[in-house]
């Protein structure tokens, strides 16, 4: 057999048709043949793309974050290669935990010079807190929220210490505090739970828990004085001598002038590390445009915005009925120059800065390089209220005598601190502003002690407002935008952070007469980092919920919702109403809304009545009005009482028909609601405590009562 028969039948082909055809011709021919094969062979054979090319456009400090992400599992042994004798452990939801822990790790090694680490609980496998030493201690600063929830970071642990396997704990010696809300029906569970679990096990704590309520905005002082009993037992029982030394960083931050602005983070967002481990519960944050905005209804006093972003240029972005959308909102113009300002950085806010930590064990929060405007404008929460702890230390920088008396007598003394946050709102410019006369700065104070003690920008979340089926690629959002008046000055509002962000994004895209200001004067860098933001864009990602509607459409659902706590709901209804079209069978629904009055702030009161009109007798709106309607007692009518006059209707759905319960809105309606429910129950099955709180954590753990609460 030939072996030109081995060939493809096209090549052979070529050669058995090109006899008798002249050189020149035979050449072209051959040369188009190859011509043809390398093309098609192109990035196969030949031109194979670089697999590395995206290197050369990475930033350094990312390949440092991937490296950081190769260290340790083991808390034992990073104790151990980071010579550190006390580990903080944080679990945080919002920040405030992790904040908390990182200011007392620098606070017991300034104090007593103990070498200490504050550390993500997800960065450690939770076996490895039994391999501690006794010499060593850990201590545990943990948040609950929602429904008695541990935070995102702290679910190993949880479930490691809530499993049956056999755990010796002996060598562990620890101290703990929570973070909670007495408003939620399950204050400080996770602390409890997990300290319970610890003792268990046998390890020794060397003080009483401490415990935050947040209900009465006392998180602050609840920790200082945990925090106080903390250090006596260092000095008492560990016999750790107090020592007096200034200031010393945990960071350093040098300007770099050969830097341009193409090399720094310039306020675009950057995932913190909780967000890029729960890449399955998070998705990217990207810039959406605001393709509808307005506002459902306007008072001298509030205003509620209605927005909806526009998910078509970013296919991977996609939602759920029930999800959450994360906002990153930008500090006000006002707020970033007055720090500006009183900390003389006018001059060098747009020179690129480095920032590198002294300690291997001290992890950066923030995106480096900077410049000092973008970290004052988008990376860290300045208009947030100082805490005394702050206030003490500022003391130290103090440009004047007056200056530093003040601070100290503040920081000092709790009642005159809690008298001037009250009257003037003591954000970190707005208390060196204060401490000063007019044109004072304060230059002397580092930079490095302004990012270390400020917190880090999060993002506001937000319930979604739409249904993935009806509106898959436009996702809504609904919310009250949030100021307080100063009590010493009803003309000066502290704005909401996000909400007001919000608003003005809205006005600047008015469609009648064109962009309007802000109502109360605000201005913002709305066009973002080299115009990432210009048309009305703003950064979000989606977070999954576990806020969902049943899978089986037939199923019953009672909703209660307060306020914006209408929003998922209104996804609810509105997926609800399409399978109804649909021709599928739905549920019984009733919905429970409460709010002021039907003329303020009825929101989507047109739609709830054509979700009337289209499910017909499947849906059933009970309302409230608080400012409009009083009970026989002459008491203000909320959703609650509404809930005790439809109790019947609401157990025979309950009990007979498997419904699912929905509570949207403050934690204090929804522990309310809870309440005045299992009284109903008792009244009228005879149910003792014990069923009710046994019959909830049933239906609880097969999500047939779930809750999306704040406040």
């Amino acid at each position: 057999m030939s072996s030109t028969t081995f060939l493809p039948i096209t090549i052979s082909d070529l050669f058995y048709n090109t006899r008798g055809i002249g050189i020149d011709d035979f050449t072209a021919l051959v040369l188009i043949t190859l011509l043809t094969a390398g093309y098609f062979l192109r990035g196969i054979v030949w031109d194979k793309p670089d697999p590395y090319h995206h290197v050369w456009f990475e930033r350094p400090q990312e390949n440092a974050g991937a490296a950081r992400n190769q260290e340790t599992r083991d808390i034992a042994q990073k104790l151990e290669e980071a010579q550190k004798d006390v580990v903080i452990f944080w679990g945080s939801q919002s920040g405030t935990a992790e904040g908390f822990a990182n200011r007392l790790a620098r606070d017991l090694h300034h104090l007593f010079g103990v070498p200490v680490i504050a550390a993500d609980l997800s960065d450690y496998d939770p076996a490895s807190i039994a391999l501690i030493p006794k010499a060593k201690f850990a201590i545990f600063i943990m948040s609950t929220y929602g429904e008695g929830d541990p935070s995102d970071n702290a679910n190993e642990l949880w479930s490691w210490l809530r499993s049956d396997k056999k755990v010796d704990l002996s060598n562990l010696r620890y101290a703990a505090f929570g973070l909670g809300n007495k408003n939620y029906n399950l204050y400080n569970r996770v602390i409890e739970v997990v300290t319970q679990a610890l003792d268990q096990f046998g390890a020794k704590s060397l003080l009483p828990v401490g415990r935050a309520d947040d209900s009465e905005g006392a998180t602050e002082e609840d920790f200082m004085e945990w925090k106080e009993s903390l250090f006596s037992m260092f000095h008492n029982d560990l016999h750790y001598e107090e020592r007096h030394v200034e200031y010393e960083p945990t960071l350093s931050i040098v300007e770099d002038e050969s830097m341009t602005s193409i090399d720094c983070h310039l306020g675009t967002p950057v995932p913190q590390r909780d967000i890029k481990k729960q890449v399955s519960v998070s998705s990217p944050i990207r810039p959406l445009s605001v393709k509808v905005s307005k506002e459902l209804f306007t008072t001298p006093t509030r205003n509620c915005i209605h927005m909806e972003l526009d998910l078509n240029q970013y296919p991977e972005l996609k939602y759920k009925t029930g999800d959450h959308l994360g906002v990153w909102a930008m500090n006000p113009d006002i707020e970033v120059e007055r720090l500006l300002r009183v900390l003389d950085l006018q001059e060098k806010k747009d020179v690129p800065i480095s920032i590198a930590s002294l300690d291997p064990a001290v992890k950066i929060k923030v995106p480096t390089p900077a410049t000092v405007e973008s970290l004052f404008r988008y990376y860290l929460e300045i208009c947030g209220p100082v805490s005394r702890d702050t206030v003490l230390a500022l003391a130290q920088f103090a440009p004047t005598p007056s200056a530093k008396e003040l601070l100290t007598k503040l920081g000092k003394d709790r009642e005159a601190f809690n008298s001037h946050v009250a009257l003037n709102h003591v954000n970190f410019g707005r208390l060196l502003e204060s401490a000063v006369q007019a044109g004072g700065s304060w230059r002397h104070v580092p930079l490095s002690f302004v990012v270390e003690t400020l917190p880090v920008m999060n993002p506001r979340y937000y319930s979604i407002s739409s249904s993935s089926i009806v509106q898959p690629r436009q996702a809504a959002i609904t919310a009250v935008v949030s100021e307080e008046r100063l009590k010493n000055s009803l003309q000066e509002r502290v704005p909401g952070l996000a909400t007001n962000y919000m608003l003005a994004v809205k006005q600047s895209l008015n469609s009648e007469g064109g962009p309007q200001p802000h109502p109360h004067g605000l201005s913002y860098a709305l066009d973002g980092p080299n115009q990432t933001l210009e048309d009305g864009k703003l950064q979000v990602h989606i977070r999954k919920s576990k806020f969902k509607l049943p899978t089986a459409s037939t199923y019953p659902i009672v909703m209660v919702a307060s306020g914006t706590g209408i929003a998922p709901f209104r996804g609810f209804l509105q997926e609800r109403a399409r399978l109804k079209t649909m021709g599928r069978d739905v549920g019984r629904m009733i919905l429970f809304f409460g709010c002021r009055s039907a003329e303020e702030d009825f929101l989507y009161q047109a739609e709830l009545v054509e979700f009337e009109q289209t499910l017909g007798d499947s849906l059933q709106i009970i309302t409230a009005f608080s400012r409009q309607e009083v009970n026989v007692d002459g008491s203000k009518v909320y959703v609650q009482d509404r809930i005790e006059e439809h109790f019947l209707s609401i157990s025979k759905l309950l009990l007979e028909s498997g419904a699912y319960f929905y509570i949207c809105g403050s934690a204090s309606m929804a522990r309310d609601v809870t309440r005045r429910l299992g009284g109903c129950f008792e009244k009228e099955n005879g149910w003792n405590e014990g069923k009710m709180r046994g019959w909830l954590k049933q239906q609880k753990t097969v999500r047939k009562w779930q809750e999306d609460v704040w406040g």
